[in-house]
């Protein structure tokens, strides 16, 4: 599915960030690094080289990126994992399921002149292959305001072995109920060296709004899109979405906004 807009693309620039997640466990278990090698070899047919590991930490190259695993015997706070489960509506029972988990990981990509989009691929590959091999619960990306379930992340990240982005692994995409109008915005789309979207009090149903907002980010992601205020775009020619930069609604700074 495409948009028709007038569009810049550009070769991206690396962005200084490292890439972290936490992936969270119960009963005191964690992740067994050979094991997760060993998939990354077998499911996504990756070369992982200049492996470095002891009991708590490893680190290693995949595709070019260092990949640094760590594990920390304790919680992750909980005000932090309650502050994002407010609005994990993709995990409903998040808090009671995490409350007792007293183990988690440290998965980091580190900085490197690999585009954003190719490093969070290389973070999703990690994460499944920590998932896949352990009884993990699930995935907490404060960064990106994301706590997901372990079924959901297995399953999205597919997504990938036909050149597709995974994008709620990767954003956040809120959304806000109103009277007449509902709202959306995401909120991750910065690590991609792009302005968060919104939509404000548009026509549309929660749901269909949501899917709208994340087939725009996936197009502007994957096409390394970058708009400019007061540009249009749509599905068709005759589709106009309108673009205008202003100050965030629900996102702190500058945002676009798009208007239906």
């Amino acid at each position: 599915m495409g948009f028709f807009t007038k569009k810049e693309k550009k070769e991206e620039t690396a962005k200084s960030n490292l890439l972290l997640a936490m992936p969270m466990f119960n009963n005191g278990e964690r992740f067994d690094i050979d094991k997760v090698i060993a998939y990354l070899q077998s499911d996504w047919g990756i070369d992982v080289t200049d492996i470095d590991k002891s009991a708590e930490a490893a680190s290693f190259s995949v595709e070019g990126e260092t990949v640094v695993l760590a594990t920390v015997a304790a919680q992750i706070p909980m005000g932090d994992i309650q502050g994002t489960a407010q609005y994990a509506y993709n995990w409903p029972t998040a808090v009671k399921d995490l409350e007792n988990h007293n183990v988690h990981g440290l998965v980091t990509i580190l900085s490197s002149n690999t585009t954003a989009k190719e490093r969070f691929g290389i973070l999703t590959k990690v994460l499944t292959a920590i998932l896949a091999t352990s009884n993990c619960i699930g995935v907490y990306q404060g960064t990106q305001s994301l706590l997901i379930p372990k079924a959901q992340y297995l399953d999205s990240a597919e997504a990938l072995k036909s050149n597709q982005i995974p994008l709620d692994l990767w954003i956040y995409i809120g959304i806000r109920r109103g009277e007449q109008t509902n709202s959306a915005y995401s909120y991750g789309l910065t690590a991609f060296d792009k302005l968060e979207m919104e939509f404000v009090n548009a026509p549309l149903g929660l749901r269909e709004l949501h899917t709208f907002l994340s087939q725009i980010c996936a197009y502007v992601i994957n096409s390394n899109v970058t708009f400019k205020s007061g540009e249009t775009l749509g599905y068709t020619a005759e589709q106009k979405i309108k673009i205008t930069q202003s100050k965030g609604k629900f996102v702190e700074g500058e945002s676009f906004k798009l208007e239906l």
